[in-house]
């Protein structure tokens, strides 16, 4: 039997990727970390610092701190973990969608991958089963991680805001990692760069709609509408129309994978 017969695609695609996987797993964490761990010490200083902040107009509603109370864990944890999870998070989902297909041809392993009884139908879905369990992965790690270090620092674990957090940022994931699935069915080339810009195109449209409600509108648009730390603990829950909006948005990325990537010319 030859080797693509019997190889199992989503595991080569785990093994190739682990590494990234890992440093970018182990680097958000540590930031994460840091954040936490500067809790304690600061908590007795966050009114004055509140203060501060309430008078800084834009740029205090762009991170949503003229709605939050960051003397407490909750409030603190959604404005400085939260922008590095949702962040680091978005970046990494992102360069996984838009190179799970490019880098095929990029690499000059398309033609010795297809010549094998392996459909591009089951190479699509078992590259996009790969990108979801390593988003998953990651997002359950730095879960753990985060409960922990909360644990650590002897701050009461705020149960419901804390998963709720993570839950929007893993949806915040899934969101561009099926964007940029789609996208990279269209490439030939890596796409690291399209995939960067976008998330972090996405990422300043949601500060433009804090900072203006003129601007209100492009909370439909950037997935990071729905990570918004300020709206989650003022509703006590993410916005279901928002999230229905990026999952649509993710489902359409990966049906447009699959039509392309099935008619594609492969150089």
């Amino acid at each position: 039997m030859r080797y693509y017969e019997k190889m199992s695609i989503f595991r080569h695609e785990l093994r190739q990727g682990r590494s990234a996987l890992a440093i970018w797993t182990f680097s958000i964490a540590v930031l994460m970390g840091i954040c936490v761990f500067l809790f304690p010490e600061m908590k007795g200083e966050m009114d004055a610092v509140g203060d501060l902040f309430s008078s800084m107009g834009g740029f205090t509603a762009a991170f949503g701190m003229d709605r939050l109370n960051i003397g407490t864990l909750t409030g603190f944890y959604s404005v400085e973990c939260g922008s590095i999870l949702g962040l680091g998070g978005a970046l990494f989902a992102a360069l996984l969608g838009v190179s799970s297909l490019s880098k095929e041809e990029r690499g000059k392993t398309a033609e010795f991958l297809l010549t094998h009884p392996v459909t591009r139908k089951r190479i699509l879905t078992e590259k996009l089963a790969a990108v979801l369990a390593q988003i998953a992965v990651m997002n359950l790690i730095l879960l753990v991680s985060s409960l922990a270090f909360i644990k650590l620092v002897g701050e009461k674990i705020p149960w419901k805001e804390i998963l709720l957090i993570h839950g929007a940022c893993f949806l915040l994931g899934l969101e561009l990692a099926g964007i940029c699935f789609g996208i990279s069915a269209f490439l030939r080339r890596s796409g690291t760069g399209i995939g960067m810009g976008l998330a972090v195109m996405l990422y300043f449209l949601n500060l433009i709609a804090n900072m203006t409600e003129h601007a209100g509108f492009l909370k439909y648009i950037t997935p990071f509408g729905y990570c918004e730390g300020a709206d989650i603990l003022e509703k006590g829950g993410l916005d279901a129309g928002l999230v229905t909006i990026g999952m649509l948005l993710a489902a359409a990325g990966v049906v447009v994978a699959y039509c392309k990537y099935g008619s594609k010319e492969i150089r």
